[in-house]
């Protein structure tokens, strides 16, 4: 079998005005989608964070991916590591988000070749990765503090007939109250067993007075996960983080950098997760040396797919760690890929995080995937067991050419919002 032709299509996808360390979202949240084709008819899907540097990158790899054996990834991969020069997570500095762009190339070729020989076997890519070990796969409550807005081209008004969640997703959050009643809307929507705060937005005691606003508002039965998205000192947190000592079920990224996670991680009584201290290989010999963290949230589209976020979590499960899964805005790609990741990872430790019931469009044929009871099922098909609509991915990528973004850039748009607005590494 070899892969005949590649396809990159970059889309924009409707995206309500959050707010973040990093500043706000725009009105639409970019994607890549990725297909690869084989001579014997078979397509593998993949999409990725969108941005036009990826997608330079993604055509820079065409001369390795086309005329490969898409069953032979250790082959390819290789091949691509030759080709590329090499990429440290070093590189990311101060940066708000991870940058790195071929690591994204790696997670796109990845995934779409596994979906390729999932197809080509009858089986579900779960099944490659090792085995299924459950079919619904656990997803958190992910909250944002924001503004009114329902994002894409309803960036500025709301839909006054809306009702439940999709009126909540439109409502402003600025506040204790205004969260927990966004937590109200979304739980009783998918059912979710526990909720993570998106903070780095406003000072350390207004966040803190909101995930106590939580817990009395569902009580212990729900775990609450906090992340500053490490914006403050070692000093903050382990001061707040004592104050959440008995509120959290884990405290995600408070300071930055592994030696400064490890100082809070000796100084407060919580587990420590990160998304930002430990992202590529290279990084878990100073994991292990520091003791920076006592949970890893893998993306796979940093990690280098999903491959790779197998043997993360075999690290994982050596070093005593637990281990899941870290989010951004994802269309229903993503998501199955997500899900048979979660599906076959024998020590996943916790629900995954997922921006998916703020995004309200999709590109995969019957529209929307399902979350109950804040599982995902584990799609039926085989490969990922998705498809793409046609009609709907030129939609988007209408949207993509209509809103003009090439890369994602929060603080311009924060900006409209409070003039002179700079992202700071170190806020609080």
């Amino acid at each position: 079998m070899k892969i005949v032709e590649m396809r990159i299509t970059p889309i924009a996808l409707g995206d309500p005005p959050l707010l973040n360390a990093a500043g706000l979202h725009a009105p639409f949240a970019l994607r890549t989608v990725v297909e690869l084709v084989t001579d014997c008819g078979i397509t593998g899907l993949a999409e990725v964070p969108g941005s036009a540097a990826v997608d330079s990158v993604l055509e820079e790899s065409r001369e390795v991916v086309i005329g490969a054996d898409p069953l032979h990834w250790n082959r390819m991969k290789a091949s691509l590591e030759a080709h590329f020069q090499p990429e440290s997570s070093a590189s990311r500095g101060d940066a708000p988000w991870d940058q790195r762009k071929v690591v994204q190339v790696f997670s796109a070729i990845d995934v779409a070749c596994l979906d390729i020989a999932g197809k080509a076997f009858n089986v579900p890519v779960a099944t490659l990765l090792g085995g299924i070990v459950r079919e619904r796969v656990p997803y958190s409550a992910y909250l944002f503090y924001k503004y009114e807005g329902a994002g894409g081209d309803l960036a500025f008004n709301t839909d006054p007939n809306a009702s439940g969640w999709a009126a909540a997703r439109q409502r402003a959050a600025l506040d204790p109250e205004g969260i927990v009643e966004q937590a109200k809307a979304m739980v009783a929507e998918f059912g979710f067993q526990s909720i993570k705060l998106k903070g780095g937005v406003f000072e350390p005691e207004q966040e803190v007075a909101a995930l106590k606003a939580l817990r009395a508002a569902f009580g212990p039965k729900i775990p609450l996960r906090y992340d500053p998205n490490a914006l403050w000192t070692v000093e903050t947190s382990i001061r707040w983080g004592r104050e959440l000592e008995d509120v959290l079920e884990y405290f995600e990224d408070p300071a930055r950098g592994q030696e400064s996670m490890a100082q809070v991680r000796r100084s407060v009584k919580l587990p420590l997760a990160t998304n930002m201290c430990t992202t590529s290989f290279a990084d878990l010999p100073g994991s292990a040396r520091h003791g920076s963290e006592d949970i890893i949230l893998t993306d796979h589209h940093y990690w280098g797919g999903l491959h790779a976020s197998m043997e993360l979590a075999s690290h994982c499960r050596t070093f005593g760690l637990g281990v899941s899964m870290h989010s951004n805005n994802h269309a229903g790609i993503s998501l199955a890929a997500m899900t048979h990741l979660g599906a076959a990872m024998p020590n996943l430790s916790y629900a995954l995080d997922t921006h998916y019931p703020w995004q309200w469009e999709e590109i995969i044929i019957g529209g929307r995937m399902t979350i109950e009871d804040g599982c995902v099922t584990l799609p039926s098909g085989p490969g990922l067991g998705v498809e793409l609509d046609r009609p709907a991915l030129e939609r988007a990528r209408q949207n993509y050419l209509r809103c003009g973004l090439k890369e994602r850039d929060d603080e311009p748009e924060m900006q409209k919002k409070v003039p002179g607005w700079k992202f700071k590494a170190t806020r609080w």
